[in-house]
């Protein structure tokens, strides 16, 4: 047989056509008036048996770095971790696979638990009371952090450090557009949010201020200072984290956040071309009524069993539309499972030595480049990440890393015009001695 799939015949196309009572496929345009329509063949190539096709997709995809045969050092939002095998034996398993996400939560109480045990886990390492089903991604739940704030507090003013994510900032700005909020970005020095600049913004109109934990470019953000800040004029404080990083940093919740976002990603998600992800979103019990997406809570039920529901449902399917806290109309079910399978298997210890390694390992890597006089950006602590002045294009010592099979590190100057030739690298419990030492030699070749 030619195919993986039952094409359809020509009888097939017959019987279709036949029963909504036209002849032929043109038949169906005919409403679509003849000056306009195509006429030729499309500059397509001609369809292959399924060999011949499989052999040229396999062909080009063997020209893609790939993690298996290459050595990665980059990071920049989407991680290279150790994901447990079991994870992927759970989510194949066709109950999680297939139930995408419960419009029925009375008979998905499989489903509705390890949404529940992910709202849990969240909850224990952000420090915060409540977390909701997923987000989409990151990007997504930092800005319905951001619309929540807004609505909450009734003012126009988002002040935003420069030092999240620029992708994530953009996303930000897009949400902001349509409810016409002001979004203001906060200069950083030395490489985390300037503090005083973010005091000479602040005042009564400020909705919220924005931070990531650890930061864009893998500095860890003076938390307890930027907090009081936030705090002056009843704006609320949202916190973007890396949640291994977590592992081993002070959870926000501590330092007084009042909503904690950030992207599941590192926990059991592989990079896959940097999608799909699976957002999540944390925040204290005063807000609790105001959560953008799905919560799911423990109840029993009439003859007194465990069971699952789904719970404050104040999204615009379910109450109405003026009513709703959000527009999420649905949750990254199969990676949030992915990332609580990731979770529990590798336990608190795991989690925390996880994170301890990447703290470890970032640390050897930057002391290597300064050793070899390369020169760090900056000098404060740092998690996974770090940043190295290359004195020359990062565009074209990635080109030549690549030939050595090591990909390289993300290129700031795209982003931030001052830190151009200057290179973000991210160093993970992946990464062994041997790895970091062949790479800080190449870049000292290339130099």
């Amino acid at each position: 047989m030619l195919h993986r799939y039952l094409p359809i015949t020509e009888e097939d196309k017959k019987e279709m056509l036949g029963a909504i009572g036209v002849e032929t496929v043109q038949d169906l345009f005919s409403d679509i008036p003849k000056s306009v329509q195509f006429k030729g063949d499309l500059k397509i190539k001609t369809a292959k048996s399924e060999p011949e096709l499989m052999k040229e997709l396999s062909q080009l995809a063997a020209k893609n770095a790939n993690l298996k045969d290459y050595t990665s050092f980059l990071g920049a939002g989407v991680y290279d971790h150790y994901i447990p095998v079991i994870v992927d034996h759970v989510i194949s398993r066709s109950e999680f696979y297939t139930a995408y996400t419960p419009y029925q939560p009375e008979i998905s109480q499989g489903e509705l638990q390890a949404i529940f045990e992910f709202q849990t886990m969240i909850c224990e390492l952000t420090g915060m009371d409540v977390a909701n089903s997923s987000m989409y991604d990151g990007g997504t739940a930092l800005a319905e952090a951001a619309m929540l704030a807004a609505g909450h507090t009734k003012q126009k003013k988002i002040l935003v450090s420069k030092t999240v994510h620029p992708e994530t900032r953009e996303v930000l700005k897009t949400y902001a557009k349509g409810q016409n909020l002001e979004v203001i970005e906060i200069a950083y020095k030395d490489g985390v949010t300037d503090a005083e600049a973010l005091q000479n913004e602040m005042n009564e109109q400020v909705a919220c201020v924005v931070v990531q934990y650890p930061n864009f470019f893998g500095q860890v953000e003076k938390l307890a200072e930027l907090e009081v800040i936030a705090h002056q004029h009843k704006g609320l404080f949202i916190v973007s984290s890396n949640p291994i990083a977590l592992g081993a940093l002070t959870p926000p919740g501590k330092f007084g956040a009042d909503i904690v976002v950030g992207d599941a990603q590192p926990f059991g998600i592989p990079a896959q071309f940097g999608g799909p992800h699976c957002g999540f979103f944390s925040t204290t019990k005063a807000f609790m009524r105001k959560i953008p997406g799905r919560l799911v809570g423990q109840t029993k039920d009439s003859e007194g069993r465990r069971g699952f529901v789904l719970t404050l449902q104040a999204r615009e399917q379910h109450i109405r539309r003026d009513k709703a806290t959000s527009n999420i109309c649905s949750n990254q079910a199969l990676n949030a499972l992915a990332a609580s399978v990731a979770m529990t298997a590798l336990g608190k210890q795991g989690v925390k030595e996880m994170a301890i390694q990447n703290i470890s390992k970032a640390q050897y890597a930057k002391k290597q480049f300064e050793q070899n006089g390369f020169t760090a950006a900056f000098n404060g602590p740092c998690f996974n990440e770090f940043v190295i002045d290359c004195k020359r294009p990062v565009k074209e010592i990635n080109a030549a890393l690549v030939q050595k099979h090591i990909i390289g590190g993300y290129d700031l100057g795209k982003d931030y015009a001052e830190l151009s030739n200057h290179m973000l690298l991210a160093v993970t419990e992946l990464r062994t001695k041997e790895e970091i030492d062949t790479f800080v030699k190449e870049m000292g070749n290339i130099r």
